[in-house]
């Protein structure tokens, strides 16, 4: 594994502070970078920042404008730089639209697909100066539905459709890029039958179900000049879940 792809970089994660976004910090830091994670969950996010060296922790809710003005500044002032800002957090509530609230469908929109609006908006200056590079953590969700992740499917959809918007609107300087994993072993699985996480794998072409840090790595080539030439594309990293059909 490269170890130097980020020396001397600075770069900023959202919902970083476990799961994938916790894999993408260590990732990047242990490839040089100055990574500052975000989060709500201040617990977590300091924690990650005391055991994983080059990762700094800043509480921000990554819906919020003013919390993003804060961060942006936070990073300027203390680098004068940033090169990478990787979009991952996320909020989900489960259900058919007639079982959804307003305030639940806003609160996913909010932090899944706002959030990364709201990022480039604080932070383009910065990534255009650096030439950097913007990757959002996507999801399987965005191309194929299954019952009950309607305002989830909707907002990675959109994110989807944002990034590749993004490309088009900061090229040449900055790239744009997504990844889409799919059935992750994360926290967010902790309630999980080990019966429901081996049949998630089952459904994969590899077999298994996914672990953070492949997603990571992921996140990283696109994040990294080895990936110069690509930009706006959203790459799965789901084990082949999107391409093999179970038939019915």
């Amino acid at each position: 594994m490269p170890m130097n792809r980020f020396e001397g970089k600075v770069a900023v994660i959202t919902g970083g502070a476990k799961g994938i976004g916790a894999a993408c910090a260590a990732r990047l830091a242990a490839e040089g970078a100055a990574v500052y994670v975000t989060d709500v969950d201040e617990e977590a996010g300091e924690r990650i920042a005391r055991e994983t060296s080059g990762v700094r922790f800043h509480r921000a809710d990554a819906s919020s404008g003013a919390d993003w003005t804060a961060l942006h500044d936070k990073v300027i002032s203390a680098h004068g730089r940033l090169d990478v800002l990787v979009s991952n957090a996320f909020a989900s509530v489960n259900g058919a639209p007639h079982e959804l609230s307003e305030p639940d469908w806003d609160r996913t929109h909010d932090v899944t697909l706002k959030a990364a609006y709201l990022g480039v908006k604080a932070c383009i200056g910065p990534l255009r100066e650096a030439r950097g590079a913007v990757v959002a953590v996507s999801s399987v969700h965005a191309h194929r539905s299954l019952k009950g992740y309607t305002a989830y499917a909707a907002a990675k959809g959109g994110l989807n459709a944002l990034v590749r918007q993004l490309a088009v609107e900061y090229a040449p300087h900055v790239r744009c890029n997504s990844v889409s994993p799919g059935p992750i072993r994360t926290t967010h699985w902790a309630d999980t039958s080990e019966e429901d996480i081996v049949r998630a794998g089952d459904a994969t072409l590899v077999g298994r179900v996914g672990r953070a840090d492949e997603v990571a790595t992921a996140v990283a080539y696109l994040a990294s000049d080895e990936a110069g030439y690509i930009t706006g594309v959203d790459l799965p990293v789901d084990g082949g879940w999107l391409t093999l059909k179970h038939a019915l």
